[in-house]
């Protein structure tokens, strides 16, 4: 499926931005390739920026690419929940309760990136192991109803997003 062939009805509007900023893109193709762009743009950013922060209180680029691994465990968790029919409802989670209770700083960049690829791995994996029929389920995740194909495409657009943020306010 490609990202233009999402309904908006499977994700809430929280993640409306991540999805539709999305250009045309299959799911499990572009969940390979962006990874790829991902480290290797990072790996051109230069090592005094990774322990930066463009403002008080803002999360370093470490802290986001923690953010990012973090994040795409719980989206990938859901995934799995709601592709095996578990109508049980799934909380959100406390992203600034996650990033304070990491050591993002103190870790290295080959780790981060290291952990960031083996995450995308299992994430692709466990994708490819859906059927048609569970890319389409939907269940509710934070009083909102998504489809685990629309929460594929979430984890490639919060990717970008944080990607763009590090062009805009990073570098």
């Amino acid at each position: 499926m490609n990202s233009n062939q999402l309904p908006v009805s499977e994700y809430p509007d929280f993640f409306k931005g991540y999805v539709q900023a999305l250009e045309n893109i299959e799911l499990q193709e572009e969940l390979e390739i962006c990874l790829h762009k991902f480290i290797k743009f990072v790996q051109n950013i230069p090592m005094d920026k990774f322990d930066y922060r463009y403002m008080e209180g803002k999360w370093t680029i470490k802290e986001i690419i923690q953010h990012l691994i973090d994040a795409e465990r719980v989206f990938g968790y859901r995934a799995l929940r709601i592709s095996r029919n578990d109508a049980t409802p799934l909380p959100g989670f406390d992203e600034n309760s996650f990033a304070e209770n990491t050591d993002a700083n103190a870790r290295s960049l080959q780790g981060l990136l290291t952990e960031m690829a083996v995450v995308r791995q299992s994430t692709l994996s466990l994708f490819n192991s859906f059927s048609s029929e569970q890319l389409s389920r939907i269940g509710i995740v934070s009083n909102g109803s998504v489809s685990v194909r629309a929460i594929g495409f979430i984890i490639i657009g919060h990717q970008e997003h944080h990607q763009k943020i590090f062009q805009e306010r990073y570098l």
